[in-house]
């Protein structure tokens, strides 16, 4: 069974985007040539996973920013609503957690990243989600789009790597155990 994997950032307030799924409040750190480890995650993963706002978020940046096969969980998005660009890089499926990744596993897939708070919560809870890379970001926004929410039980994690940055970024790698 393929394992999921997420790297996300999020300000120290807990949230993923504005309510209106912008990422502007990110866009304020100047980065300089450092990627946070995007690079050696990106190409360590064969497919990312990720819900409609995650995908309506990248396709506001113009380029488009995967090498990988794009699966995109939603109940409401057709092939139709995929743009030009991104046809052919982009699936859409209704599928389950489970349902998905023994889809993936059939396909041959080992490592899925999996993006959006959303997504995240129900790959954790349906148990799916091996590690994560959260980066926190040092700025306040006061309300957004939260990584974590409810959940359906504790999930137990285990600290393996905290990696400070220039920016004043702090990446922290948690294990679920």
């Amino acid at each position: 069974m393929p394992t999921g994997h997420t790297m996300m950032a999020m300000t120290l307030d807990g949230f993923v985007a504005r309510k209106d799924h912008t990422l502007d409040w990110l866009m304020k750190f100047d980065t300089g040539s450092e990627d946070y480890g995007f690079e050696e995650f990106q190409n360590s993963i064969d497919v990312i996973v990720m819900g409609t706002g995650s995908l309506k978020t990248v396709l506001g940046f113009g380029e488009w920013p995967y090498r990988k096969p794009v699966v995109v969980l939603s109940k409401t998005l057709t092939e139709d609503d995929i743009p030009e660009h991104a046809k052919g890089k982009v699936e859409i499926s209704r599928l389950s957690p489970d349902d998905l990744m023994s889809q993936l596993d059939e396909r041959g897939v080992g490592r899925v990243y999996v993006d959006g708070g959303a997504i995240i919560r129900s790959f954790l809870r349906a148990g799916h989600i091996a590690d994560m890379r959260i980066s926190i970001a040092p700025i306040l926004i006061g309300e957004g789009i939260r990584m974590f929410g409810e959940l359906d039980k504790d999930v137990d994690l285990k600290l393996e790597e905290v990696q400070q940055f220039g920016s004043g970024f702090v990446s922290m790698r948690y294990v679920v155990t």
